[in-house]
């Protein structure tokens, strides 16, 4: 049996609220100084803290006592126009209509117009063993585009792994309209960690592109030369002083090795940091690095239809995606920590 619980902006406040509690789940409402409002879902395990009305942003993460997310600068998510404005968060929907970083020929913001969008149409929806936040964005412009998102995040019981969700609907009826989309989560860098996938070393490659936002140094620019010559990828954290700037790597299209893939980050202590996704939903995955003394993370495996280098580069590599009038397109990723 289904329960739902629709929110309102009432419900939250300076002081936390609890919102709904069982033997299995509570939710905590709350309001952060910046204006943004927040929700605390613990379960046995640890907790999400979710921003509903806010691109239904993963702020943080952290179960058995370990927080999943990147070091970063910001103590609170702060109000924006686009990520870069509050770049602390542990996972948040890049795109829609545009994704990653814009290439020279492109005229978008980082990561497109969606991360944090406003939201309308909250909601806890309790389904047996599993607790599920998801709210609604609606994108219309005159003589432009016209979709419905609808972005969700499930906990489930005594389990570190948690499930989001995407559908995005071309609400145009008479016209198509391209997606791109990554589920991007900022992992935190463990020293000595070891990366592990189901799909063969050979699928990533290093991205040989310099993105603007990227400024090489010397030896930044050698040690670049150096993967590229020996093929191969970064499968262990135990060179924090190669990754500034940022290393990265994509995929090729993963569809060609297996319908599901599953990637890992093994921990010292031995729990892991594990992304499963199926191929089909996101053909490319990208592997990112950046280690210096203001933001540490290493996204293990960022799951997207394309390679985040822009909406044209996209569509040069035929990865570009287009929705038929009235289309609805669904993704789902598990993620999180497990034993």
């Amino acid at each position: 049996m289904t329960s739902t619980i629709h929110l309102t902006h009432s419900l939250f406040n300076e002081k936390p609220f609890k919102v709904l509690e069982n033997d299995s789940f509570s939710v905590e409402s709350f309001i952060y100084p910046s204006g943004v409002e927040g929700l605390k879902v613990s379960n046995s395990r640890g907790h999400l803290t979710l921003l509903p009305y806010m691109g239904m942003i993963i702020w943080d993460a952290i179960f058995d006592g370990q927080s999943l997310k990147m070091k970063d600068m910001f103590s609170q998510p702060l109000p924006g126009k686009g990520i870069a404005d509050t770049y602390g968060c542990f996972q948040f929907s890049s795109g829609l209509l545009a994704n990653g970083t814009p290439g020279p020929e492109d005229n978008y913001q980082l990561h497109g117009e969606f991360p944090t969008s406003k939201m309308v149409d909250a909601y806890i929806e309790l389904d047996g063993d599993s607790l599920k936040v998801g709210s609604s964005h609606e994108y219309v412009k005159g003589f432009g585009y016209h979709y419905l998102a609808k972005p969700s995040v499930t906990m489930h019981k005594d389990s570190g792994l948690f499930d989001i969700k995407m559908s995005v609907t071309n609400l145009l009826k008479d016209q198509k309209m391209p997606l791109q989309y990554m589920c991007h989560m900022n992992y935190a860098y463990p020293e000595n960690a070891t990366m592990t996938q189901s799909v063969p070393d050979d699928a990533f490659k290093l991205r040989e592109s310099v993105p603007s936002h990227v400024h090489p140094t010397k030896e930044w620019l050698a040690y670049n030369d150096e993967l590229k010559a020996s093929g191969k990828i970064i499968n262990k954290l135990d060179d924090s002083s190669r990754y500034d700037p940022e290393i990265v790597f994509f995929t090729s299209d993963l569809t060609k090795f297996a319908d599901k893939a599953e990637f890992r980050m093994n921990l010292e202590n031995g729990k892991n940091f594990v992304t499963k996704i199926t191929t089909s939903e996101f053909p490319i995955v990208t592997r990112w690095i950046l280690y210096n003394k203001d933001q540490q993370v290493a996204a293990f495996a960022l799951p997207g239809t394309s390679r985040p280098e822009g909406y044209h580069a996209a569509e040069k590599a035929g990865t570009l995606i287009f929705l038929n009038p009235l289309e609805e397109r669904k993704f789902s990723v598990t993620t999180g920590l497990e034993h």
